[in-house]
């Protein structure tokens, strides 16, 4: 199928992603779903598990981050990064609770070389001999360090964005948008797939959140993953005042992914604990096909995995007879 045939475009606008988020609901839902269903499998979830390394004494000041050294009120204690074979253990673990992609995320600025790159590239290969997907989070790195890491096996590094270019700097000043762009090319140069997406509920405006769209889908490809974030505001940040985002936004939010960047993996990631299993299936039907699985993410609470296996299978399992009956 050609990119053209496919719906598959590089080219748009903002004001077009713009008009797409502010359709109808309604309408809005069917078209993101027609699109998910034209390139996607709707009964296939991706299952993947996020575990920090290395957590806290980051450099960077992101507002969001409760792992930021700058957020000295936040209660988190400050940890080195985890050996190898703790890692690939808790990797099996996760195998064995179902899921099929595992992440690796370190509070580093950026990548160093020495010891501890040398102990994140083991952690790669033992996680993917076991038989499943590797993704890493690591902050910025150089060519031969993202090289290193597609050697070593690792599927996947997600490196958001967060939001759009013109709200960036509210958000982070100890980066710039340029820094962000530079390691998402190293990545695709190097063949790893990019994992790439935002966080909405920050103060941003709409018109943010399609600048946001519109800076992934010039990618060519789409960034193979997209995952959408919603605030989960962390007491001692600077966005802990903010008030929760509506579950419609981030309805709408996803819906608009998919229809921009239909061929992707759109994975309803951070604040997916906040909302009600019937919001959550909306973003299901609007194109979410991918999940973070598991008690935490990072250092939030997310959807507990035993929870998580019955609600997946009640949705991607047809209707037994013996429950019509004992329904009605």
């Amino acid at each position: 199928m050609s990119e053209l045939n496919s719906g598959i475009r590089h080219e748009w606008t903002i004001e077009e992603i713009e008009g797409i988020y502010r359709l109808p609901l309604l309408e809005l839902l069917g078209r993101a779903n027609a699109a998910h269903r034209l390139h996607h499998n709707p009964n296939r979830m991706q299952k993947a598990q996020l575990l920090s390394i290395k957590s806290g004494g980051c450099p960077e000041n992101c507002a969001y981050c409760p792992q930021s050294a700058h957020h000295r009120d936040v209660d988190l204690a400050r940890g080195s990064l985890m050996k190898p074979e703790d890692v690939i253990a808790i990797a099996a673990e996760a195998i064995a609770a179902g899921a099929d992609r595992f992440c690796m995320g370190a509070a580093w600025r950026e990548i160093r070389d020495g010891r501890e790159f040398d102990a994140v590239i083991e952690m790669v290969k033992g996680v993917r001999a076991l038989g499943i997907e590797a993704c890493a989070t690591l902050g910025m790195l150089q060519p031969h360090q993202a090289e290193r890491l597609a050697e070593a096996g690792l599927t996947a590094y997600n490196h958001n964005l967060d939001t759009s270019p013109e709200y960036y700097s509210r958000i982070v000043t100890t980066r710039d948008y340029g820094d962000r762009l530079k390691t998402l090319a190293v990545l695709r140069t190097a063949g790893i797939e990019l994992c790439s997406g935002g966080i909405i509920g920050m103060g941003e405006t709409v018109h943010d959140r399609a600048s946001l769209l519109q800076i992934l889908s010039g990618f060519e490809p789409h960034p193979e993953t997209v995952p959408i974030n919603a605030l989960v505001p962390v007491e001692g940040t600077p966005l802990a005042g903010q008030p929760p985002v509506a579950s419609l936004d981030l309805v709408r939010m996803v819906a608009t992914t998919r229809i921009v960047m239909p061929a992707s993996r759109v994975r309803l990631s951070a604040g997916r604990s906040n909302l009600s299993r019937e919001v959550q299936l909306l973003c299901l039907v609007a194109g979410a096909n991918s999940i973070f699985f598991g008690e935490t993410l990072l250092t939030t609470p997310n959807a507990g995995t035993s929870d998580d296996m019955k609600w997946l299978s009640l949705i991607s399992e047809p209707l037994e007879q013996s429950d019509v009956l004992s329904a009605a």
